[in-house]
């Protein structure tokens, strides 16, 4: 597929975000990235094949900048910090794919490509850090690294959204910040 079609199709997945991907026509999502209908079905077979290449998109290159701060120089506790910030970065920039993919998280893990997709961008990289921060003392040992990273997953993508969907004003470097704070430090009062 042409770049130039496929860097279109980001402008429908504020659409498909709104409107969720059973209420939005091919018709809508041609008008909204201005790639004729008939254009969209000789790459796509339908609204799925659309959404899932947006999404396998936006998550590879989500997946290249967090392992890049997954495998940077460092301790394991600054390089989960590198990774969440990473993250909410992406998913900040790139508000109508990441509520997509929230929205439509259950159609999304059931494709195989997908759920790898989001294990690669997500899961492993903080499962990763977090060995590592155990191993060299700069993380508390945890006993199932990958439940964890489900967890951080949802304090990164929920935030990140919400902060968008709201408009709070918040920057990227804020929301990050929080998130960090949150996953280090807990709402435990200091001992």
């Amino acid at each position: 597929m042409p770049a130039a079609v496929a860097s279109k199709l980001y402008a429908a997945a504020d659409l498909i975000a709104a409107k969720g991907l059973e209420n939005t026509k091919i018709e809508e999502i041609a008008a909204a990235s201005g790639v004729p209908k008939a254009t969209l079905y000789y790459y796509f077979t339908g609204k799925d094949d659309i959404l899932g290449f947006l999404l396998r998109d936006s998550l590879g290159d989500l997946a290249r900048d967090v392992a890049a701060a997954a495998d940077s120089a460092g301790s394991g506790r600054e390089r989960l910090k590198a990774v969440i910030t990473a993250q909410v970065a992406h998913t900040m920039n790139r508000p109508g794919t990441s509520m997509a993919l929230v929205g439509d998280l259950g159609r999304a893990i059931r494709l195989p490509d997908l759920a790898s997709a989001v294990q690669d961008a997500f899961y492993e990289p903080i499962a990763r850090v977090l060995e590592a921060g155990a191993a060299d003392g700069t993380l508390k040992h945890v006993a199932e690294p990958h439940t964890d990273a489900v967890s951080i997953f949802g304090a990164v993508m929920m935030t990140a959204l919400l902060h968008n969907a709201v408009g709070s004003g918040k920057t990227q470097r804020d929301v990050a910040g929080a998130v960090i704070d949150f996953v280090l430090n807990g709402v435990a009062p200091a001992s």
